[in-house]
């Protein structure tokens, strides 16, 4: 067996473990790493490990604070111009929206001292970490397969009784089995040809000819509060602690639907599989809150006046979630030896609302800076963080899969956790940024931000089976990321207001179901290339006092 086959087949196998729990796919898509925070700080490409005197530093590395020689009180807001293109070989897709975000309040009070510890400061502030805003659509034709050909792959095996609702019993939540199971074959999606109980079909066969469609939109936030400590020891090392309150949100929308010509659908009136022609739809709904807490440490050092070295680590965050999903289908078959033109078959099936728990720890961020400060003219900063997104750890209900909404403690989910592995990698960012002082009053400043994609090259190819939770089979993968940005800022005794203008470009691949084997054959599903370009306008302003 061919490496690609092993993986699927081996992740094939906790695929009913996985269908209803969180998966790797969902703690990819609520921990996004973005360039958000003040004016100043974007100006500059966020290169503020080794740097301070910002409110943005509470975000970043703590120790920015005790480079602060008076108290801080400041807010920030962008107007963001998003834009959204799908591309695939039959259609191109475009749309875009203007959108306005409260992005970060703060307060930094100093109390000087006499001694080594020149000065302690402490801050407190709302930042806005993570904004999702994106829409994602595309257009197939051909599709050489079919989602319900998918499902049925992982389904045989499973006898059909076990996927229909009974007397006293539910399959979605007393059966075990995979939820896109239960509602496809409900849903006449995947069908049993003959006598047989365990083997099943999908709509494409040879012969077939269709088209897909989908439709994806994804809304969410990640909001920190920070309290933070700081201290200034001789002018020389600067010390800062903090504790990060998270709370966060996600919600996700998607519509799929196939239409086919010569598929493989189930005739009522015969009670047999015919050609005809097939329609169905699939809706998902899901949405991900959560709240946690995450520590920070960090320190700066000045061994010489125009030099500073900084370095920084974030702690986990680790996160309790909530999590609520349903699916449904709409379908319509008309099998080509049906009495009359109506559908031989057609209705729609909905799932029960799904609601559990879990748990998340997210990645540990490493940072660290230099940064020359060229008189009372210029700065130049460069910065360099990782984070281990393959080491994020998911946990589960004890009793997940059973009366699971009543008690019970929080196991590893191993199958989660290996995915985790097999999927992502560390990213690595890369931040510069440069100030000029024009005069007393005016500042220019630019910064560029690099952050390369967490997403390994074999996931990211479609080379191996990627398993979601839920009914939701669709999953977007990210590149890398570029930031490009630029600044001006106005100092006019106590008052100062930042201005800055940021451009991001970032490709991903969506696909609307995993590619996936039949025998030693490998399909893969619709999919698209995605372009999102943001323009955004960074405002602050504030007092210092």
């Amino acid at each position: 067996m061919t490496t690609r086959t092993i993986l699927a087949v081996a992740l094939a196998l906790g695929c009913s473990a996985a269908a209803t729990a969180q998966s790797a796919i969902d703690a990819y898509n609520i921990t996004p790493t973005q360039l958000r925070g003040s004016a100043r700080f974007v100006g500059m490409g966020g290169a503020f490990t080794s740097l301070g005197s910002d409110i943005s530093c509470m975000t970043q590395n703590p120790a920015g604070l005790g480079l602060y020689r008076h108290s801080d009180i400041g807010l920030t807001f962008d107007i963001s111009m998003r834009s959204y293109k799908g591309q695939t070989p039959a259609q191109t897709s475009s749309n875009s929206e203007t959108l306005v975000k409260f992005d970060n309040f703060g307060y930094v009070g100093v109390i000087n001292l006499n001694g080594a510890l020149r000065s302690f400061q402490w801050g407190v502030s709302y930042n806005r970490l993570a904004d999702v805003d994106r829409l994602t659509s595309g257009y197939n034709r051909p599709t050489g397969t079919s989602l319900s050909n998918y499902i049925a792959s992982y389904t045989n095996g499973v006898n059909s009784g076990s996927l229909l609702e009974d007397d006293g019993y539910d399959p979605y939540f007393d059966s075990g089995n995979d939820w896109l199971s239960i509602l496809a074959y409900n849903s006449f999606m995947i069908n049993n040809p003959g006598s047989s109980q365990e083997n099943y079909t999908g709509l494409y066969q040879n012969g077939t000819s269709g088209d897909a469609l989908y439709n994806v939109r994804e809304r969410g936030y990640t909001d920190e509060y920070n309290i933070d400590f700081a201290g200034n020891v001789s002018d020389i090392v600067f010390w800062g602690l903090g504790v990060g309150i998270v709370d966060m949100n996600y919600t996700r929308e998607s519509n799929y639907s196939e239409s086919m010509d010569n598929a493989l659908v189930y005739n009522h009136q015969t009670q047999t599989l015919s050609s005809g022609k097939a329609n169905f739809d699939l809706y998902n709904w899901q949405q991900i809150s959560g709240s946690g807490a995450n520590l920070k440490f960090g320190v700066i050092v000045r061994p010489v006046e125009m030099l500073r070295l900084g370095f920084a680590v974030h702690t986990p965050t680790w996160l309790r979630l909530n999590h609520a999903t349903y699916g449904d289908t709409g379908y319509e078959y008309l099998a080509d030896d049906a009495v009359g033109d109506r559908p031989t078959n057609s209705g729609d099936f909905s799932t029960p609302t799904n609601e559990y728990d879990s748990r998340l720890t997210t990645p540990w961020r490493f940072m660290v800076g230099a940064s020359l400060v060229i008189g009372p003219k210029a700065i130049l900063s460069l910065d360099y963080e990782r984070v281990a997104y393959n080491d994020m750890k998911l946990k589960q209900q004890s009793n997940f899969g059973g009366d699971y909404n009543y008690g019970g403690g929080f196991v590893e989910n191993t199958y989660a956790n290996e995915d985790v592995k097999n999927y992502f990698r560390a990213a690595n960012i890369i931040r510069v940024g440069a100030e000029y002082r024009l005069n007393s009053n005016w500042s220019v400043r630019a910064g560029y931000n690099y952050k390369s994609s967490n997403v390994r090259k074999e996931a990211m190819s479609g080379d191996m089976y990627i398993s979601t939770a839920g009914t939701d089979p669709s999953y977007r993968f990210d590149n890398d990321t570029h930031n490009i940005t630029l600044g001006i800022g106005y100092r006019y005794k106590s008052w100062y207001a930042d201005l800055a203008y940021q451009h991001t470009t970032q490709n991903a691949t969506f696909s609307a179901y995993t590619p996936f084997s039949t025998g030693n054959e490998w399909h893969y599903s619709p999919s698209a290339k995605i372009t999102d370009k943001h323009n955004n306008i960074v405002i602050s302003t504030g007092f210092r006092f």
